[in-house]
């Protein structure tokens, strides 16, 4: 059985969680806090989609195993935030990934269109840094790394090279 994605996504959410610890906030200029580490989330969230074609409905189980590592790599406060809104988005993500009868690249897309921003609202309210700016930052750096493979997989797709 192949697991190469799920190692993946285990091994990111710890890496992305720990980088919420060390990279500082930036101030936008309405004064609202971004997160550099954002553009990496988006990655994550695609990743967790082929984790998912790799092991079915126990990507569930992958994500709890990243997401109890990062409690121990990154702050408590930082990681309790962290993890709660990585739970909440990934299983609105994985429930946008599993019902939609769509191309892989679709699935992606939506999924990723419908986790980021509960994960940037989720996140920002329990560091205590919400604000509609700040969900629009944090969401649009998080749709970056989506789009990008979408466009990639999309491509791939068009050309009978990807199985959907």
């Amino acid at each position: 059985m192949a697991i190469r994605f799920a190692l993946l996504y285990i091994i990111l959410i710890v890496v992305v969680n720990y980088g919420f610890t060390v990279v500082p906030l930036v101030p936008l200029p309405d004064g609202t806090m971004w997160p550099p580490m954002s553009l990496a989330v988006g990655f994550i969230f695609v990743v967790r989609d082929f984790a998912q074609r790799e092991i079915g409905h126990k990507v569930l189980l992958a994500m709890l195993i990243g997401a109890t590592l990062s409690y121990f790599m990154a702050s408590p406060f930082v990681a309790v935030a962290s993890v709660a809104a990585f739970l909440v988005s990934e299983l609105a993500d994985w429930v946008v990934y599993t019902v939609t009868n769509k191309p892989l690249s679709q699935r992606i897309f939506y999924s990723s269109l419908i986790g980021t921003p509960i994960d940037s609202a989720v996140f920002l309210y329990l560091i205590g840094h919400f604000s509609i700016a700040g969900v629009i930052a944090m969401t649009l750096s998080k749709l970056v790394g989506a789009f990008i493979v979408w466009w990639m997989i999309r491509r791939r797709e068009a050309q009978g090279e990807f199985a959907v």
